[in-house]
């Protein structure tokens, strides 16, 4: 943010060579000079606002885009559930939010374990922040918990949907971004008091481990404790696909995400006016801006290509699911470093996103975990992944542009900076996986024992959309889904009838 220019008289008036009036004229002069010094700072405010009310935008249409990857990757019978969990998502978050997250979460001045301060946005906007930055902080909230329905699709009841989602956007979520992102927060690379942990503090710029591990980890309790799908593994233990319905929705849906991951990243800078150095330069925040940007672009690009060979090497066939998954494996990984790493670490931070990917995707095979998004997988494997590459190639100079404060901060092992970083991003993976567990474990583990968790064998055969939501989705069934078979319910694709051999050649013209 500008800083207001100081004008005063009495250096003014020696100036104007002793001449009568002298101190009238300075002073004169010194208003009209604060005057427009006041209008740079409010424009400062202004667009700095305006910028992060666009990122805001841009995050929130990641909603969209994680309803149609949603919908596209489950079976037709449960199209209009998953959807309308989305919708939850957002408006229970938003509520909950709004009353207890924000504050938990960024309610300064506190201690490093919790906020206190703007319960329901009492006595905000403050100089701390302005609406806008809530309403950023409300989209990243939300999305933790957009991640979390992915892992328990297709099974799960509604009020338990109700419940967790309102539970983490409004206490688990608020509390370990206040950890790591809040200036009193414990791990804090921002803290206030210059109390870092390993003189560093834990580097997730924009969320692998606060956004996507937190939903990912929550996710993968909540898929254990409900169990597999139906069908998803036969009597002898070995894997059967339950084929999403839609791939046109799941490259729609990826799409509007990866735009979306351009307000999520280059976004969190949280503002863009600001000079690194001296003033009158092309280069400062609005350029660390544009190399988030291109690190997450490259990131995602490297992961899908990765992803698209090494199926095709595993399984011998392209799949445009696998790499839909592939691209956003690579984007939750560099979301933790896409501001301090150079664009050409962005591409090693992509390839082995795709591979952590692959192998969390066999171990799940392997324990038979059934994840009809691969949310965990995604967004918990690759969320750690990327903080364990956020120390390892973080770069000095970026790292004191962005953080600021004294210079030397530790940065990335393989950059020359010392492992202290790495060990604070190594207790950051620790500390997100004990307290995601501790919360939302017992919570799944809670509903599951009242029977408020998993939907009825008969209603997850026959689908959510007719037993709990009025009918289907629209008139189309895959014709591989035995479930719906085996209970009567069949609905086949309507193909073009022709109603007389003769070709449309020897059809008269009208």
């Amino acid at each position: 943010m500008a800083s207001p220019l100081s004008c005063a008289a009495s250096d003014l008036a020696p100036l104007l060579g002793g001449a009568a009036n002298s101190t009238a004229a300075a002073a004169f002069l010194c208003s009209r000079f604060s005057a427009i010094s006041d209008k740079f700072v409010d424009t400062s405010y202004a667009v700095d606002n305006t910028y992060l009310l666009f990122s805001a935008y841009l995050v929130f249409a990641m909603q969209l885009g994680f309803a149609m990857l949603c919908a596209g990757s489950v079976r037709a019978k449960n199209t209009m559930n998953i959807m309308l969990t989305n919708v939850l998502d957002a408006a229970a978050g938003g509520l909950s939010y709004y009353l207890f997250g924000f504050a938990f979460a960024f309610g300064s001045s506190s201690n490093g374990f919790v906020g206190h301060h703007f319960f329901g946005l009492k006595e905000y906007p403050s100089p701390a922040g302005d609406y806008s930055f809530f309403l950023y902080q409300w989209a990243f909230a939300i999305a933790a918990a957009g991640i979390t329905s992915g892992s328990i699709a297709e099974r799960t009841q509604f009020v338990a949907y109700l419940i967790y989602s309102s539970f983490l956007t409004g206490f688990v979520y608020p509390i370990a971004s206040h950890w790591f992102w809040s200036g009193d927060g414990w791990a804090s690379p921002t803290r206030t008091n210059n109390d870092l942990l390993f003189g560093s503090g834990a580097i997730d710029f924009a969320g692998s481990g606060v956004v996507h591990m937190v939903g990912g980890i929550a996710g993968l309790w909540g898929a254990l404790i409900e169990g597999p799908r139906i069908g998803r593994f036969d009597h002898a233990g070995r894997s059967v696909a339950l084929r999403g319905h839609s791939a046109s929705l799941v490259v729609l849906g990826s799409f509007l995400l990866w735009f979306g991951w351009y307000g999520f990243n280059p976004g969190s800078f949280l503002t863009i006016l600001k000079t690194y150095g001296t003033s009158g330069n092309y280069y400062g925040q609005w350029s660390a801006v544009g190399r988030a940007a291109v690190t997450t672009t490259l990131a995602g690009c490297t992961a899908a290509l990765t992803t698209l060979f090494g199926k095709r090497l595993l399984a011998g066939h392209w799949n445009v699911t696998d790499v839909c998954n592939g691209l956003l494996g690579g984007f939750a990984a560099i979301t933790s470093g896409c501001s301090v790493v150079e664009p050409w670490a962005a591409i090693v931070c992509g390839f082995v996103a795709a591979w952590v990917l692959i192998g969390c995707n066999k171990l799940a095979e392997k324990c038979k975990y059934d994840d009809p998004l691969e949310a965990a997988q995604l967004h918990g494997g690759c969320g750690a992944w990327g903080l364990l590459f956020t120390g390892l190639f973080a770069r000095g100079l970026y790292v004191d542009e962005v953080y600021g404060g004294r210079g030397g901060r530790p940065h990335g092992l393989f950059m020359g900076g010392g492992g202290r970083l790495l060990a604070a991003q190594v207790i950051q993976i620790l500390v997100i996986c004990g307290w995601v567990t501790a919360t939302m474990a017992p919570l799944f583990y809670g509903l599951h024992k009242l029977k408020l968790l998993r939907i009825s064998s008969k209603d997850e055969m026959q689908g959510m959309d007719l037993t709990r939501h009025g009918g289907f989705a629209y008139a189309y069934h895959d014709e591989d889904d035995l479930s719906m078979k085996a209970n009567g319910f069949m609905t086949r694709k309507v193909e073009p009838a022709i109603s007389s051999p003769t070709s449309y050649e020897n059809t008269p013209a009208v």
